[in-house]
């Protein structure tokens, strides 16, 4: 068993059997293995930018890591901008004393991530910090995407309308809860849901699906995400409570710890508004795409007023705010 130390940062030999060793094994593709300070690849007129850091603990969890967690979240935030992602860049922030083994799992883990969404890490980068944990030496990862955009497809805020119909793309909750259950030693059947949102997004375009907004449901959850895009387009959302998905293990969990899965981070979960004559079509075609089986159709948008209303399973309503504090754990 090897562990990092910092020659591993100094840029010299050590940094360059890490880097043989490990990312370039990995991750290698023809416009990372130039091993130049900049990857000249094809472009496109319009481009989606995106960036994001992952600080994840446990860096091993049901369901995914904090590699496959890069990968799936960088993805995920172009997939939404409506963009086809093609590159990453990747930094690691490594702590010493880090095991090389969880290193190289969580960089195989970004390889198998990144060929399921059918882009290339193309660049990448290496520091050696002090850990701010000796007993636990930690590992960050700092991402950067770009994808190609459409010239044609366009989305907005401003194109949300009355009478649009809301879809959710699969069950509320599992990332956090299965974070939370690691962090609390609690043994249950939760998995996260980290995963690429490709397929189902893809599908949708190919059949020539209107839509009108796209958001990942990740931190903040959607009470959060609907509450913004309704500030944005001065509509009111409208939701029914009884049809929005959460799996009985993850609703027994949040009845156990007092958590609302409105609130719940996720990592695998979209949410589309669309207009309506739209809507049952989409839903098919994302019941049918990979990670799409449990989509929903949860409510529709309203032009009168703003915000997020629930009716709730009794025929009452409440009005749902945006996230106030932290919302705990810090599940990416």
């Amino acid at each position: 068993m090897s562990r990092i130390d910092r020659t591993h940062g100094s840029g010299g030999v050590s940094t360059s059997g890490l880097i043989r060793d490990i990312f370039q094994k990995e991750l290698s593709n023809v416009y990372l293995d130039s091993m130049c300070d900049s990857a000249i690849v094809p472009g496109s007129s319009r481009l989606a930018v995106t960036t994001d850091s992952f600080v994840i603990r446990p860096l091993f969890y049901a369901g995914g890591d904090i590699g496959s967690l890069a990968v799936c979240g960088t993805v995920n935030d172009l997939l939404v901008a409506g963009a086809s992602p093609e590159y990453l860049t990747a930094g690691f922030i490594l702590e010493e004393g880090l095991d090389t083994e969880i290193l190289r799992q969580a960089v195989h883990s970004m390889a198998e991530s990144a060929k399921e969404s059918g882009v290339s890490i193309v660049a990448g980068d290496t520091k050696v910090i002090e850990p701010s944990d000796p007993s636990d030496p930690g590992l960050i990862i700092n991402t950067a995407g770009v994808g190609f955009v459409d010239k044609d497809f366009v989305l907005s805020p401003s194109k949300i309308s009355d009478g649009d119909s809301v879809i959710i793309s699969g069950s509320l909750g599992d990332h956090h809860a299965a974070i939370l259950s690691s962090r609390l030693s609690i043994k249950n059947n939760i998995i996260s849901d980290t995963a690429p949102l490709c397929d189902m997004i893809s599908n949708l375009k190919k059949e020539g699906i209107e839509l009108h907004a796209m958001r990942d449901v990740t931190r903040g959850g959607l009470a959060t995400i609907l509450n913004e895009l309704s500030d944005a387009s001065g509509c009111r959302m409208l939701l029914e409570e009884t049809s929005i998905p959460v799996s009985p293990e993850v609703s027994s969990f949040c009845r156990i710890l007092g958590l609302d899965p409105l609130y719940m981070g996720n990592e695998g979960k979209c949410v589309f508004i669309l207009p309506r004559p739209d809507a049952e079509r989409a839903l098919s075609i994302i019941q049918k795409s990979r990670y799409g089986e449990c989509a929903a159709i949860i409510g529709n948008v309203s032009s009168t007023g703003k915000g997020v209303v629930i009716r709730t399973a009794i025929g009452g309503e409440k009005t749902v705010g945006p996230l106030y504090g932290e919302g705990l754990p810090r599940i990416c």
